[in-house]
């Protein structure tokens, strides 16, 4: 039997999944989560074989607790609506077996997580197409600034907390704006959010 842990903050959907693998001859929903705290402890509490999670969930998002299982046996499903390439890219260094989309017909969702059981990964194909068409161009360092401006924090403020020269950071930001090939701030930090680029 397949001991499965499902995380999904719409509760209409968590029932309807729990239901739809409940039907299956050899899966068992152990437990339901409503954010990625909750999963974290479920897995380490009831150590299921898969953790099937959505992305955007309150307190901790489907990828940070990917992150933080990855060192259990538990195998990561992300079923999610984002077919974002830098949320897959996070998934993939998260160690995820599975990303899905929701919109996948409902018989492969089954089929899916047996394949992983087996020792398969499983990946939605339009996002294999698009993973090396996005490779996110900005270091570390660059993320690191232009984070800082999304949370509203101005050149002198960020200059402050990573410890360098004003003229530093408006260099970074120049240069951000060049690789993004965007106009201002605005647009880079929207451009980052919806390739998933932002940690």
């Amino acid at each position: 039997m397949i001991r499965i842990v499902i995380a999904e903050d719409q509760r209409m959907v968590l029932g309807a999944l729990g239901s739809l693998l409940n039907l299956e001859d050899d899966m068992e929903v152990v437990g339901m989560a409503n954010n990625g705290q909750e999963a974290i402890s479920l897995v380490k509490e009831l150590q299921p074989d898969i953790c099937m999670m959505d992305i955007e969930m309150p307190l901790k998002t489907g990828l940070e607790a990917a992150e933080e299982l990855k060192k259990t046996d538990c195998k990561v499903i992300i079923l999610t609506t984002f077919a974002r390439t830098g949320y897959f890219q996070r998934a993939l260094k998260a160690g995820v077996k599975g990303y899905l989309l929701k919109d996948s017909p409902s018989d492969e969702l089954a089929d899916s997580i047996r394949s992983v059981m087996s020792g398969k990964r499983v990946y939605a194909p339009e996002l294999m197409d698009d993973l090396y068409a996005d490779e996110n161009p900005l270091t570390d360092r660059e993320l690191e600034v232009l984070e800082l401006v999304a949370d509203g924090k101005n050149t002198k403020e960020i200059a402050d907390e990573l410890r360098i020269k004003t003229g530093t950071v408006r260099n970074y930001i120049s240069t951000i704006l060049d690789k993004l090939e965007v106009k201002n701030r605005i647009e880079a930090i929207t451009q980052s959010k919806e390739k998933g680029w932002f940690k």
